[in-house]
């Protein structure tokens, strides 16, 4: 068995052997919920997860070889983009919405802001294929792996076959998606009593917990679900949310709740990247909020909060940065396989 995640997580995800239990695969953080995905369908591989590591920074995945993954999910700004409100694709082309974190998505139900993907395997389809991100065809994409220098022998490592199949590369992707793993902030040495938090930052939590944790509960601080957390639409965009994908009047204005871990570095925030700081996002649900039909009933009663208080918020929700995380070499881009070519 070999460690994959951050060592104090306590997550491991099994390499070479594993327990009678086969159904068993991936260990949660302690106190943690069980993953969502089932590891018995893409048992997780040091090699694997290399070669996904190195598809995931490569731009050999966009038609014009410009755009890799990296390019919207930086690991520094805990795999989200930072830049820009909205994605950029190739040929300076610009998407509907903000690119949002790449955290702790064993744990995810759907993906992608209207939870349009519901199997993580799948998802790195969405941007290769899309006009306004990578435009690519995946089967241009795999007839250009296929014929690289260094993918042949990083997919016999992996898969024990040089020949190159989309279902491979997709699993490879999303196993280094899903070591992508986030449980060592200051709130998580609290939570295992190694840390205290500070008198303000206990404030912020309590209130946190009244009013926020609702929809970003612990210690995911998400529940995953699909919410109209009454935003004003943007009338240029005209991103009407889950309403898109499901053609129910009832999911207007719904788009996925994102968890608030790493959240002081994945700004802008909202689906659109409307807010540039924490605070304009405070000042949104204390005073912003757009009543409708389809608002979120946790939302339904005015959230009060003076100024004081609004900080106190602030300063807890940056007990949910890990640095250690955000700075891991083993997420970074992969010198070793990119630069020098892999052997067999």
């Amino acid at each position: 068995m070999k460690k994959i995640a951050t060592l104090s997580c306590i997550v491991f995800l099994i390499i070479s052997a594993f327990s009678a239990d086969k159904t068993s695969w991936g260990l949660s953080p302690k106190g943690w919920p069980a993953p969502n995905y089932d590891f018995t369908k893409n048992p997780p591989d040091e090699h694997k997860i290399q070669l996904g590591r190195a598809l995931f920074y490569d731009p050999i995945l966009s038609r014009n070889n410009t755009i890799s993954c990296a390019s919207c999910h930086s690991q520094y700004t805990a795999f989200a983009h930072v830049d820009h409100a909205l994605s950029h694709g190739i040929e300076d082309r610009i998407g509907k919405r903000n690119a949002p974190s790449l955290i702790n998505l064993a744990w995810n139900k759907s993906f992608m802001w209207d939870g349009a993907i519901n199997h993580l395997d799948m998802q790195s389809l969405a941007p290769i294929n899309h006009p306004d991100e990578m435009d690519e065809k995946t089967e241009h994409l795999i007839q250009k792996l296929q014929n690289s220098k260094l993918y042949p022998s990083l997919f016999y490592l992996a898969y024990k076959d040089s020949i190159i199949t989309g279902e491979h590369m997709l699993k490879a992707i999303a196993q280094f998606m899903l070591s992508l793993v986030s449980c060592n902030a200051k709130y998580d040495s609290v939570m295992r009593k190694q840390a205290s938090f500070s008198i303000q930052e206990a404030k912020g939590y309590v209130l946190f917990r009244k009013h926020c944790s609702n929809c970003h509960s612990e210690p995911l601080f998400t529940n995953s679900a699909i919410e109209n957390n009454g935003l004003k639409v943007d009338t240029f965009l005209k991103d009407y949310g889950r309403v898109m994908i499901s053609q129910n009047p009832a999911d207007s204005f719904k788009f996925k709740v994102p968890s608030l871990r790493n959240i002081e570095f994945s700004y802008p925030y909202m689906h659109d990247g409307r807010f540039k700081s924490l605070s304009k996002v405070m000042d949104h649900y204390t005073g912003g909020i757009v009543m409708n039909k389809n608002l979120s009933p946790k939302l339904q009663a005015p959230i009060k909060l003076n100024s004081n208080e609004k900080v106190d918020i602030i300063a807890f929700l940056l007990t949910l940065t890990d640095k250690s995380f955000l700075f891991d070499p083993q997420y970074s881009f992969p010198k070793k396989n990119l630069l020098t070519p892999a052997k067999e």
